[in-house]
């Protein structure tokens, strides 16, 4: 998974192991700040638990310092605007603040691209909030278009 260019500079794309615990936590903490430290400690350690199911990536720099991270997922289930099943779902996507517009989640999403490929999807999905256009305007910088947008409504029963 190596390749990509951080300024010229080499960036190294891993699958995340227990080593990358801490810098991944972090990062997680960053993108969903509405989720605790625990509660993100958690969800790690359910997804090293089952090692192939999903793509988790950590992108390192030449130091080792670490850029940013995806998470990627099978999705078996309807995924809006899509045609086939199983598709390539982007569940999250973070760069740290000093190293965005470096090409760095171009190449996170290239090396989940090839994950999904090899995992014999045809489709690459993903989501973002209504209101986030600077997701919006992410996704479109690495190919994405968007397919619809949806807003979701409940009504709690029974009391």
């Amino acid at each position: 998974m190596d390749g990509a260019y951080h300024l010229g500079k080499p960036v190294k794309i891993v699958s995340a192991s227990e080593a990358d615990a801490g810098d991944w936590l972090a990062m997680r903490v960053a993108l969903w700040p509405e989720g605790s430290a625990e509660e993100h400690r958690g969800e790690i350690a359910e997804i090293l638990r089952k090692p192939g199911e999903t793509a988790n990536l950590i992108a390192r720099g030449e130091d080792g310092e670490a850029l940013g991270f995806a998470e990627a997922a099978l999705r078996h289930d309807y995924v809006n605007g899509c045609d086939t099943s199983p598709v390539a779902f982007l569940e999250g996507i973070y760069v740290a603040p000093e190293a965005r517009g470096r090409g760095v989640a171009r190449a996170l999403v290239k090396a989940v691209e090839d994950w999904a490929v090899a995992q014999g999807c045809s489709e690459f999905a993903s989501d973002a909030a209504v209101d986030n256009v600077v997701s919006h305007d992410m996704h479109r910088a690495l190919g994405f278009e968007e397919t619809q947008r949806v807003v979701y409504f409940r009504k709690v029963l029974g009391g």
